[in-house]
């Protein structure tokens, strides 16, 4: 069996939803593909995209949803917020599962201690390591107060 692409497999799965005429993951793939496009000829020459590259498209992707989906709350427009957050769990299928606290909070300490890092004038420092090793599987807010309270205490 060959090995498939994120990229591929976000094509894949707009056809089977295009054939199982599924208008909204239709859409949502389209416009993530279309994002996926962009990226690749962002910069100076096209390029193939890696897995992770796909990843930190689709992250935006969900990260903007999410956005409007608070904003169309804040705006009494729910239904609206139903169709981005409806949206959001399409394309959140294609990312690895986020860390949960106990996960995320064993990481930063072991970043922390790996690296040195014990005063907050080091929290640039310490949040660049502790974000590669994070890997994008968590909130950079989330990682950022952690990492924060772990320095100041």
């Amino acid at each position: 069996m060959p090995v498939t692409t994120l990229a591929d497999r976000l094509q894949d799965d707009l056809t089977t939803a295009m054939k199982a005429r599924d208008q909204v993951t239709t859409a949502t793939l389209r416009m993530a593909i279309a994002a996926v496009k962009e990226a690749a000829v962002a910069g100076s020459a096209a390029k193939q995209l890696s897995d992770d590259e796909v990843e930190a498209v689709l992250r935006t992707q969900v990260k903007r949803r999410d956005e409007a989906a608070e904003a169309f709350r804040d705006g009494d427009r729910p239904e609206q917020a139903a169709k981005e957050i409806a949206e959001r769990d399409i394309l959140a299928n294609y990312l690895p599962k986020g860390l949960d606290e106990a996960e995320l909070a064993t990481i930063v300490d072991g970043a922390l201690a790996e690296g040195g890092f014990s005063e907050p004038a080091q929290m640039g420092q310490a949040m660049k390591a502790v974000m590669a090793a994070v890997g994008g599987r968590a909130d950079g807010k989330a990682v950022s107060a952690l990492v924060k309270q772990r320095l100041t205490s």
